[in-house]
């Protein structure tokens, strides 16, 4: 499998979303991003890709995205995450080891910054096409993101 680093433009996203604090833990992001679906199915809407952000030290999101008429309820929020340019990977976790993938990515940011072609990296995020626990298709198509300023 080929694994290639390269700057990308994403679209927007409407995301609804359930956010925490606390450490990174498989159970409570899959069980937050499944909640999330529910509400999303049961509400009756569309949904896109499935998103799972570090927006701050140890502080995560798990959302779906979803369509514009969605309204917050309860736990769940929504926010529109802006078109923006990101660095991006996308690669299968069971064929190149996930934290070979982080550590290249972060180096080649790296040197992105010493050769003044990014000034900054602002957030990170995983962007799945799908339900990664139970949909293969999607876990292996992980594209990891990081969100940089030119």
């Amino acid at each position: 499998m080929v694994v290639e680093f390269a700057f990308k433009k994403t679209p927007k996203y409407r995301l609804a979303y359930i956010t925490w604090k606390g450490p990174w833990k498989d159970a409570t992001i899959r069980r937050n991003f499944e909640k999330v679906a529910k509400w999303a199915t049961a509400k009756g809407y569309r949904t896109g890709p499935w998103i799972f952000r570090e927006p701050g030290a140890r502080r995560w999101e798990t959302g779906v995205v979803v369509d514009a008429r969605a309204r917050s309820e309860g736990e769940i929020r929504l926010k529109t995450l802006p078109a923006t340019r990101v660095a991006s990977v996308v690669f299968d976790p069971d064929v190149v080891s996930p934290g070979v993938v982080y550590h290249g990515l972060n180096d080649w940011l790296r040197w992105q910054k010493k050769d003044k072609k990014i000034q900054r990296v602002v957030s990170y995020r995983e962007v799945y096409l799908g339900n990664p626990w139970t949909d293969k298709s999607a876990y292996a198509h992980t594209d990891t993101q990081y969100v940089v300023r030119p």
